[in-house]
């Protein structure tokens, strides 16, 4: 069986390796072994990452609108619960960014969310 040379595979897998590693401290930015595990430590932190950067926003929105809310005379929960019962489906993305930036609408929206929590 012949000999099998892997210099060009081998050099391509360490290099990206390497390439991702750098800007790493001291050996983890140099040397293959410290950077590989560097390197898939750092994957796994973006990987769930990734998914709290989603909780975190939904947080976000959830305290934006809540804190417009309390301006308006209402809390968050039953804001929502207004909202339901009238049939707005407008998401907490939606409602934060209206509540930010149109203020008079958003008071409508609070008012929409009365009327529907009064009817019902």
């Amino acid at each position: 069986m012949p000999r099998v040379k892997r210099s060009t595979k081998r050099n391509d897998r360490r290099k990206k390796i390497l390439k991702r590693a750098s800007g790493y401290f001291l050996t983890k930015s140099k040397l293959y072994q410290a950077a590989q595990e560097a390197v898939e430590r750092g994957l796994k932190f973006a990987y769930s990452g990734r998914k709290q950067k989603k909780r975190q926003f939904r947080s976000l929105w959830i305290v934006r609108i809540s804190a417009a809310c309390k301006l308006n005379g209402t809390s968050y929960s039953q804001f929502i619960n207004g909202l339901k019962k009238a049939g707005i489906e407008l998401d907490r993305k939606i409602l934060s960014d209206i509540a930010i930036k149109d203020a008079a609408s958003f008071t409508k929206l609070v008012e929409q969310a009365k009327a529907a929590v009064a009817a019902k």
